[in-house]
């Protein structure tokens, strides 16, 4: 008997730890900022049982590290996301749902499907409204409490939520309102679009019509704008009744990316089609005068997700991730797009006060394309698109990052006045700390480096939620 391939993303530091601990205290090395306060949060896969069938890294459950920091201390808590599809695994002991890229289970007792994937909401996660919410593209958000980090449920605007919601929603820091999506793979309509309001009431959702399904991770906003894009990356139960792939990149499809006033009925979107591509993460969108600009980490095609191309006769793709810009004229139609670095990087991000405004700083992680698996980040890439220069911090021999989250210093007055913040792994030692770094200077060593008391597994997306967040004045 031929022994079974384990997963490459069961090994290292992508293997699950299986406790749930609380740590007061931590070491430091280095001093916290004395105005830093509130908790870093980030979620990631972390699957409970032994994987049933071919494990991808977006299969685990959900499990969020948080930090909290205040008056120069840290404490460290990791909890799971108690979903239901969570609860039955645990209450059955074993794994039930097989990986997302693997068939749908559709034919499940009735007692133990919600759906024919498992939500892990294990991908994102968004403060907003005074909410916190853990994320996964497929179905409902959870809500979760802070600082513990418990589970309360599933979130669902009392019950007017009728789509999936987006790993990645918007929140514009000017008006308050948050922006996402979800979006349906085997039936019309494929794309629906909401508006929640600065007080956490979801005032409308609109359809938005497309030719087809296909996964949609990001989008973008701009203070007038929201930008979706409609990349040939589809799934198909006609391919899977062939023993196909059910995921497949389509180069012959369009390319397009479609803008609409952020309040509209869905009907007046236009759509700008592209060099054939793929984007799994945007950084950010702005406007100048009649131009909407786009700034993300765009590839050929979707290999870096393990996605097969439907023909093998594009020999000239770029697999690795590189930040690009597009330019839309909203005028005259015209499109203008083009590399901005040649370096391997991905999970960008910058000062969340500039979501949808024009931002000089931008950041991003450095990808180590010659070790597998892949997002194996091995530095912070600074950006100054006013200057068109960029500036590299790295971790140090054996040791990996993964997304920096910017936090602003109390009363800054510079877009890049803060800090980035990040979990490090280090290879040789086997341990995880939470990296500050001084954004204004990203190539001088750590503010501080805190210790945590176990491994940090590599996961997705985080956020910092300030005190006066937490704790607001009654």
């Amino acid at each position: 008997m031929v022994a079974k391939e384990i997963s490459p993303y069961l090994t290292g530091n992508f293997s699950p730890i299986q406790t749930e601990i609380t740590a007061n205290d931590l070491p430091i090395i280095g001093e916290l900022p004395t105005d830093l306060s509130g908790i870093f949060v980030r979620n990631g896969p972390n699957p409970q049982f032994s994987p049933k069938g071919d494990y991808k890294w977006i299969d685990g459950d959900g499990m969020l590290h948080g930090v909290e920091i205040n008056n120069g201390k840290a404490t460290y808590r990791n909890r799971y996301v108690q979903t239901r599809g969570f609860k039955l695994e645990q209450k059955v002991g074993r794994a039930v749902w097989t990986s997302l890229m693997e068939s749908p289970q559709l034919h499940n007792p009735p007692n133990n499907l919600f759906s024919p994937f498992k939500n892990t909401a294990n991908t994102g996660i968004v403060w907003h409204a005074g909410q916190l919410l853990a994320l996964w593209e497929g179905a409902e958000p959870y809500e979760i409490t802070i600082p513990d980090l418990t589970t309360i449920g599933p979130f669902t605007y009392g019950n007017q939520l009728n789509s999936p919601f987006t790993a990645h929603p918007k929140v514009d820091f000017v008006t308050g309102e948050m922006m996402f999506f979800g979006y349906s793979l085997l039936e019309p309509p494929y794309l629906k679009y909401s508006v929640v309001s600065s007080e956490g009431e979801l005032l409308r959702t609109v359809p938005i019509d497309l030719p087809t399904g296909v996964m949609m991770h990001d989008f973008a906003i701009t203070a007038n704008y929201t930008i979706f894009m409609d990349l040939p990356l589809t799934f198909s139960l006609e391919r899977l009744q062939r023993r196909e792939p059910a995921y497949m990149f389509e180069p012959n499809l369009p390319s397009r990316f479609g803008i609409i006033s952020r309040h509209s009925d869905g009907r007046n979107i236009r759509w700008f089609e592209v060099s054939t591509c793929y984007v799994l993460h945007i950084l950010n969108a702005y406007e100048t005068e009649d131009e909407v600009v786009i700034i993300a980490c765009r590839t050929d095609d979707a290999q870096l997700l393990n996605i097969p191309t439907k023909t093998n006769l594009r020999h000239n793709q770029i697999n690795k991730p590189q930040l690009y810009g597009w330019r839309f004229n909203l005028r005259t139609g015209a499109v203008q797009e083009g590399i901005i670095d040649d370096l391997a990087s991905e999970f960008p991000s910058l000062n969340q006060q500039f979501v949808g405004r024009r931002n000089r700083y931008g950041y991003t992680a450095r990808m180590v394309q010659e070790l597998l698996p892949v997002f194996t980040l091995d530095a912070l890439i600074k950006y100054d698109f006013a200057n068109g220069y960029s500036q590299v911090h790295e971790w140090g021999t054996g040791r990996y990052g993964g997304e920096a989250i910017f936090v602003p210093r109390s009363n800054a007055t510079q877009e890049d006045d803060g800090w980035l913040l990040t979990f490090v792994y280090d290879t040789p030692t086997k341990t995880s700390e939470l990296v500050v770094v001084n954004a204004q200077d990203i190539t001088d060593k750590p503010v501080a480096r805190i210790l945590l008391p176990q491994r940090v597994p590599y996961g997705f997306h985080g956020t910092w939620i300030p005190e006066k967040s937490m704790h607001p004045a009654f």
